[in-house]
Order: C-alpha cells, then sequence, then structure tokens
C-alpha cells in the first residue's frame, strides 16, 4: 500500500520532463524558507545539520531518492517524531524544498 501510495505521489509531484520546474512565487518561497529553517529547523537543528532528526545538508541527501524525501515530508514517518506536512506544503512545494535541501538550502532573505 505504501509502494502505490508513494507511487502516486510521484505521478502527480514532478511535472513532464519538458516542463519548467515549480517555482513558488517570492512571497510563497519566502514562507517556505522560514517553514524550512523555523519548524524543520526545530527538531533537524536550526543550520539543518541535525538534532532530534537528520541533518537535512546537501552531502546527506544526496543520494536519497527525490520521491522518498517528498513522500516523507507530506506523509511523515509513522512511529518516530516526523509528522505529515500536506496541510502546509503541497506535492509541488515538497518536491521545491527536496531540490533545494538537495543542492543547499537557501538562507531567509
Amino acid at each position: 500500500m505504501l509502494l502505490l501510495a508513494c507511487a502516486l505521489l510521484h505521478l502527480h509531484t514532478f511535472a513532464a520532463p519538458d516542463a519548467a520546474p515549480y517555482s513558488p512565487d517570492s512571497a510563497r518561497r519566502v514562507e517556505l524558507i522560514r517553514l524550512v529553517r523555523q519548524d524543520c529547523g526545530s527538531c533537524h537543528g536550526l543550520t539543518l545539520k541535525g538534532g532530534l532528526g537528520p541533518a537535512l545538508l546537501p552531502e546527506t541527501l544526496r543520494d536519497k531518492p527525490a520521491e522518498s524525501l517528498v513522500a516523507t515530508i507530506m506523509g511523515g514517518r509513522p512511529g518516530t517524531p516526523m509528522p505529515p506536512w500536506n496541510r502546509f506544503v503541497n506535492a509541488q512545494e515538497a518536491a521545491w524544498i527536496v531540490d533545494n535541501l538537495q543542492k543547499g538550502f537557501p538562507g531567509e532573505r
């Protein structure tokens, strides 16, 4: 069942290869950066170097499948403190967050 959910999420999350990648408008971008820095940072460390949750740095996420990370953001990790964030971000925004975490997350500007 989880595999099916991940597959469906993958189909709805990522655009066709020739489509432009999702980019939030400037106001939403600021909100998403703040969410990652403050809300995610409360468990993953304010500098994302780890804490209660693992580090969210490019070197720790580089080899992780983006689809799996998006599924974790959207659905959380049952049995762990990682909650689902699907009430606060949509799948495209979660994919944007993952892409930026894998590159090096931007600062709050």
